[in-house]
């Protein structure tokens, strides 16, 4: 059965009021498990793409929210060093009771992320080893009694992490990417995979290589949880919900909506048009999908796609 996650808004209620409204992402996510999502999920940015940060609005969430499970779509690491990222992943599972997902990924080599690793005393050029490194010691820390780690980024000696995840063998991950070295990545480190695939085809692609990689590495893919990270507007009138969906990706990205189009998964209109999306991306294996409503109208997209479309995907 396919599990459907909410990405809650924290970028957008940032960018569209004065005061931001904390209350208001809080209410989403009691709303979102009351119409029967599995998952909440939060984005992560520090500058470049400013928003509510992710760790400490999922610690809110989890004493708001008894069933969801809680994930970041997608969060850095490499901004944060391992050890305490450890220790607060840790604490997170804890008050979750067990909830925890990490989404995490590498972010992009442009000029606002590279700022914004600056900003944070991290070169950009150096973020697919920091990435690799935080992952390999947070692991350690959450599984073994004492962890020294000598890297070529952190250097840690007989490291005891005071706080464990519930979780005994750890915080699940799922890596994001879909390029060759981000899926081998993904079967070296990862108990999931969740890319942003911009069509069924592309992420059909994509799995049949990620397949093909873990053959070659010694993994068997279908190991790994498959998730898919996609932007819906659903609406029985198609222009309005064209209009709205583009007019949320060129205020958030800044750039067109044809070229977002070419990398994100976007799709506006009616119900059965985004069912017969999602049943082709389900038929090419996802097993969950993060949705991200691009409307203005949160909440009356959470109930309509709840109402209107999720019963008819749920099953397959």
């Amino acid at each position: 059965m396919t599990a459907f996650g909410f990405l809650l808004p924290t970028r957008e209620i940032v960018m569209t009021q004065e005061i931001p409204s904390f209350r208001q992402i809080l209410d989403l996510a009691e709303q979102a498990e009351a119409f029967g999502f599995d998952s909440v999920w939060v984005g992560d940015s520090v500058l470049a793409r400013p928003r509510f940060e992710a760790l400490t609005t999922l610690a809110a969430v989890a004493a708001r929210t008894q069933r969801v499970q809680l994930g970041t779509a997608v969060l850095l690491p490499m901004l944060r060093h391992p050890v305490i990222l450890a220790n607060e992943v840790a604490s997170l599972d804890l008050i979750a009771n067990g909830r925890l997902i990490l989404g995490l990924g590498i972010g992009g080599n442009n000029p606002s992320v590279a700022q914004e690793f600056a900003a944070c005393g991290v070169s950009i050029a150096h973020r697919v080893g920091l990435f690799e490194e935080t992952i390999t010691l947070m692991r350690r820390l959450w599984t073994e009694s004492e962890v020294t780690f000598q890297g070529r980024y952190f250097q840690v000696q007989s490291a005891r992490l005071g706080l464990r995840p519930l979780q005994k063998s750890g915080v699940r991950l799922w890596l994001a990417g879909s390029a060759d070295n981000a899926l081998r990545r993904v079967l070296r480190l990862a108990d999931g995979w969740l890319p942003i695939s911009s069509s069924p085809q592309a992420f059909t692609a994509d799995w049949e290589r990620l397949q093909v990689l873990g053959q070659e590495m010694g993994r068997d893919a279908h190991d790994l949880h498959r998730c898919l990270y996609t932007t819906l507007n659903v609406n029985a009138d198609v222009v309005q919900a064209q209009r709205e969906l583009r007019s949320f990706i060129e205020s958030y990205y800044r750039i067109s909506y044809e070229e977002q189009a070419r990398r994100n998964g976007l799709c506006a209109g009616s119900a059965e048009h985004c069912i017969v999306w999602l049943k082709a991306f389900i038929a090419a294996g996802a097993q969950t999908i993060v949705i991200r409503f691009g409307s203005p109208d949160q909440i009356g997209q959470l109930a309509r796609f709840a109402r209107d479309v999720m019963p008819h995907v749920q099953g397959g």
